[in-house]
């Protein structure tokens, strides 16, 4: 039987995404992106080359929306789209080495403020709160996917 004094998920994880997302901004800011353009470096970073489309499908964003994005990062030097040899209509893009570096330093910076708030959680909880929401996380990820 549900716990009648739990609250609804959503009413627990809505407010501790936005209080994460702004903590995130000032970093993202610091490192001259913005959270679209991180979610993009961070796709890049599980997949080293997309197109475009597929790209966009894999952050959730619309394929329309992200040019605007892609744009910047190329013109910033942090990510390079090519023609895809296979079919010259579609462009691949992947991340440069200053991209990388780029990720790398904002993920560093905002993976040390989450351990700040997990901080928090005894390590066991730590860890099984980790797991846990990485399978929600998974499976919410799979079912949009599909």
């Amino acid at each position: 039987m549900p716990d009648p004094d739990r609250p609804d998920l959503a009413a627990m994880v809505v407010p501790l995404g936005r209080a994460l997302v702004a903590a995130e901004l000032p970093v993202l800011e610091r490192n001259g992106l913005t959270m679209w353009a991180y979610g993009v470096l961070l796709g890049l970073e599980r997949e080293p080359v997309y197109t475009q489309a597929a790209l966009a499908k894999a952050i959730g964003a619309d394929k329309t929306r992200i040019i605007g994005v892609l744009d910047d990062l190329q013109r910033r030097g942090l990510i390079e789209r090519a023609p895809d040899p296979a079919d010259r209509r579609v462009n691949l893009v992947s991340l440069t080495g200053e991209g990388e570096a780029v990720r790398a330093r904002a993920q560093r910076e905002i993976r040390e403020q989450e351990d700040e708030l997990l901080a928090a959680l005894p390590q066991a909880d730590r860890k099984a709160f980790l797991r846990a929401l990485h399978t929600l996380w998974s499976n919410a990820t799979a079912a949009r996917d599909s």
